[in-house]
């Protein structure tokens, strides 16, 4: 009972903070359709008629960046998101949202050499011989500091923001009231799975709010790139590392953001968009392991031309049948093989059963071609994305919870490609490493070749078995 009540509590605080924000007075550049922008307008009218009528005193960019702010962690990962796509939203906007990703009030530092000492058993001084108190970077759950190691390494030590696990599982109570409200009186919300997709969210932020787990993430991503000089991810220091704090390698190098000092340091824009590309790439199709929260403010370019990622506390994780499947669809649209896309949503259960399958391959050609028969430097996945959900509700079609955070951090990559460079398009610039990736993987000799060795590891593995 008290957490109904407090659930309703924070309901009625949400829709106060919109209207104290004037939230839904928003400026044209911001793309939504008629029907969505006619819904805004009566929920104003009807939740903040005063404010409705009022000229907003700031510009929209301030307003809705103060608004995440004040409603907490989880809505600033909204801001951040949305401060990627600049197409949707306006550059201007865009501009006000960054600040979101590294530049929020920091906590005391009494409370960071506190927590320091406290995990680690030994004063500030004999750990490290200097140490900023200064935070380089403030974000949503967590802020960093430069330091210097006693031994002499540079490193960056991230510590957790005081009571941040019980304001994020507050707003997790609350996502999952309204799941569960929206579920129960919305008949047609079923099939969104909006319960399902809160528990991969708080599965997700549980993650995050463990640095052990975001350093574990970080030692996978180095494993699964040895070899590899496109990227480079930040040594871990496990003696300085727990549940609150993470030690890591300091980078030096230049912000992605910075287009102009890449430009002076005679770093091309289009390779490192290629670049960040192909390590997607690679991460969510060859691994099935991900970095799932690719804003710019968690990618610094090395002199060398290197892509270095950090922040490593959201991460996706598909299986093979997902990962092949999503693979399979896009290259399916990119060749215009619409019975095939059909074919495999049917395949791997993403349709139901009884589908006509000619109508849903009629269906997404309507919806692709538009998208498709531009040149292929214009063509957006993500916008081919977006497009596929629209015929979600008439098809009958589930939401498949497991490739939310793959379809963000795909938005997330588009975003920083037309960061770089609003002429170009950076799964253009990825083509020929897409071609030889769906050669080795999604040809017949090459499912032929996996059910092979699949078939002679299930072998090995009854034979061992019987062996004991």
């Amino acid at each position: 009972m008290m957490n109904f009540i407090k659930n309703i509590i924070n309901f009625v605080l949400f829709l106060y903070k919109m209207s104290k924000y004037q939230i839904l007075i928003y400026p044209e550049t911001i793309k939504i359709t008629l029907k969505v922008k006619f819904l805004a307008n009566l929920i104003c009218l009807i939740i903040c008629p005063k404010t409705f009528f009022i000229k907003p005193k700031q510009n929209f960019g301030i307003r809705l960046t103060n608004f995440c702010k004040d409603l907490g962690p989880i809505y600033i990962k909204f801001g951040q998101t949305l401060s990627t796509r600049p197409d949707l939203i306006g550059q201007e906007v865009a501009n006000y949202l960054k600040s979101l990703q590294d530049k929020l009030p920091a906590f005391d530092v009494a409370i960071v050499k506190a927590k320091i000492e406290e995990n680690f058993g030994n004063k500030i001084s004999e750990i490290f011989s200097s140490f900023d108190e200064k935070p380089i970077a403030a974000a949503s759950i967590a802020q960093v500091h430069k330091a210097t190691l006693i031994s002499g390494e540079v490193v960056a030590v991230k510590i957790l923001r005081p009571n941040i696990s019980k304001i994020y599982n507050n707003d997790i109570i609350f996502l999952e009231f309204i799941a569960n409200f929206i579920t129960k009186f919305v008949k047609n919300s079923r099939r969104l799975k909006l319960r399902e997709v809160i528990a991969i969210f708080r599965e997700s932020m549980d993650c995050e709010l463990n640095l052990l787990m975001e350093a574990a993430a970080a030692s996978r991503f180095a494993s699964n790139f040895v070899g590899d000089s496109t990227i480079y991810i930040p040594q871990i220091y496990w003696n300085l590392t727990s549940e609150e704090i993470i030690t890591l390698e300091w980078i030096d190098g230049i912000s992605i953001y910075d287009k102009t000092k890449l430009l002076k340091n005679q770093l091309d824009p289009d390779a490192i968009a290629a670049k960040i590309a192909i390590i997607f790439f690679n991460q969510a199709y060859r691994d099935g392991f991900f970095h799932a929260d690719l804003h710019p403010g968690n990618i610094i370019v090395k002199k060398n031309g290197q892509v270095a990622l950090i922040d490593f506390g959201i991460i996706g994780i598909l299986s093979e049948d997902d990962r092949l499947a999503i693979a399979e669809l896009l290259y399916a649209f990119l060749k215009k093989d619409y019975k095939l896309v059909a074919t495999i949503h049917h395949k791997i259960g993403y349709i139901p059963k009884n589908t006509n399958l000619e109508l849903f391959a009629q269906r997404c050609r309507a919806i692709a071609e538009p998208i498709i028969g531009k040149q292929i430097k214009n063509i957006s996945i993500g916008n081919l994305l977006t497009q596929l959900f629209k015929i979600t509700e008439e098809f009958g079609m589930e939401t498949q919870p497991q490739l939310l955070l793959l379809q963000k951090t795909i938005v997330l990559v588009e975003g920083i490609g037309q960061s770089l460079n609003p002429e170009i398009n950076m799964w253009q610039l990825a083509e020929p490493w897409i071609k030889k990736w769906a050669v080795k993987n999604l040809t017949p000799e090459a499912k032929l070749l996996k059910l092979v060795k699949k078939f002679v590891d299930q072998i090995i593995q009854n034979y061992n078995a019987d062996s004991r």
